[in-house]
């Protein structure tokens, strides 16, 4: 399998949130029928008020494989970055896909992408379960930031995990 890695277009958006509800829902990381799957769905307000990145198939009908969407710090998507850091949100990689080095083709396009616009850092959420997910970071070089770990609601608590670049 070819991945290419770029920007959403507006013809991958539904695959992309589909493709974020099924990692989180069928991963058992949201309630199928709570208000997260709302903001997992909706790709398109993502990639207008931040980046949605997009793993595609290379090869013919393009399938989107995996999404991830980047936010500098201090900008509307970025819950724990500091203005100096870039923030991934949101990272889902669909089922048959995963074990293919799509998670960290696009969390290697995020580093990138906080490179390119002169961040010095990456920081972001992750809940405590997602485990395959946190050896993935740990093997790009991240590693946890205890002291900046938060809950947006009563019962959700997330690990902070952090790379200087």
């Amino acid at each position: 399998m070819h991945i290419v890695i770029r920007h959403a277009r507006e013809e991958d958006l539904p695959g992309a949130g589909e493709v974020c509800v099924e990692a989180f829902v069928g991963g058992g990381h949201t309630a199928p029928d709570g208000p997260y799957v709302d903001l997992l769905r909706d790709t398109a307000r993502r990639a207008r008020e931040a980046e949605l990145l997009v793993a595609v198939d290379g090869g013919p009908g393009g399938q989107v494989l995996g999404c991830v969407t980047f936010a500098a710090g201090g900008t509307v998507w970025a819950d724990v970055a500091e203005p100096h850091e870039g923030e991934i949100r949101m990272l889902a990689t669909g089922a048959p896909a995963r074990g293919r080095g799509v998670g960290e083709a696009l969390v290697r396009a995020a580093l990138a992408r906080s490179g390119a616009l002169g961040l010095t850092a990456m920081a972001f959420s992750t809940r405590p379960d997602m485990h395959a997910a946190h050896r993935l970071y740990e093997r790009i070089g991240f590693r946890r930031a205890p002291g900046r770990d938060w809950s947006p609601a009563p019962g959700i608590d997330l690990l902070v995990y952090s790379k200087a670049l």
